[in-house]
């Protein structure tokens, strides 16, 4: 009978491990892999009890020593509770809060009447243009409050029946009501030294000056004859529409 190559034939050699041998060596070597990166003070569930031992508050369980406990915590049992109180604390938590939009309070002001104006007709020399000078007297008005000014299309508005060859010009401040004046829909000309506004608080009057552009230059709209082009209309605010607010951002 061959003794040489035999399992622990050698001097010092052992025998083979049987299974049980090797889960258990397995183990052990889980455990000390784990005591050196988890730390147990940090975990919820763990508990030592008077008698020395250690218990799973989790799973309601029972363990000699810390690497049997952190064995366990690996397993299916301590896993799939761990899930079941995450999914509770989760329904039970309540919503988080959500920031509350911010609206602010609509400004009440009482209005005091139209202000005062004067509307005259005006013709460059030069260029032979034509165009209209508004002064707004505004003697009451709120302190540290500017005149605003609009161009409104006519179908922004709901007082009468929209007429594509009219538009309006809209002047407000607070306290007064807005004031809009129909004029020729014709394309102004913005160009510098065209178009002129001034707000002089001595005085308390808002002034502004167009001209319209000649027709046949580039970018003008050539709408059909419909008389003088220096006509104007005062009319009352355009009250239901969103220009009726004199400080609403489309004002410049």
């Amino acid at each position: 009978m061959d003794f040489q190559n035999r399992a622990g034939s050698k001097p010092g050699g052992g025998g083979v491990a049987s299974s049980e041998e090797t889960n258990a060596d397995r183990r052990e070597r889980l455990r000390r892999l784990a005591m050196e990166t988890i730390d147990l003070s940090k975990d919820p569930y763990f508990m030592r009890n008077h008698l020395g031992s250690y218990e799973c508050k989790l799973c309601l369980t029972l363990h000699n020593n810390e690497g049997s406990y952190l064995a366990h915590t690996q397993g299916k049992k301590h896993q799939t509770n761990l899930a079941r109180r995450a999914a509770k604390d989760a329904k039970d938590a309540p919503p988080p809060p959500t920031a509350a939009k911010y609206k602010p309070a609509p400004r009440k002001m009482v209005k005091i009447g139209r202000p005062g104006y004067k509307v005259t007709k005006v013709k460059d020399p030069s260029t032979k243009q034509l165009g209209l000078l508004f002064q707004v007297e505004y003697p009451e008005i709120s302190e540290n409050i500017q005149p605003r000014h609009r161009f409104m299309s006519a179908y922004e508005q709901k007082v009468e029946a929209p007429n594509k060859d009219f538009q309006f010009l809209l002047f407000a401040a607070e306290p007064y009501e807005t004031i809009a004046f129909k004029i020729r829909s014709r394309e102004i000309d913005k160009e510098e030294g065209r178009f002129f506004t001034h707000w002089d608080r001595d005085k308390k009057q808002f002034t502004l000056q167009f001209f319209y552009k000649r027709k046949g230059e580039v970018g003008v709209a050539m709408p059909p004859p419909v008389g003088p082009p220096a006509d104007v209309v005062a009319v009352g605010p355009p009250k239901g529409t969103a220009v009726s607010n004199p400080f609403n951002p489309a004002f410049v």
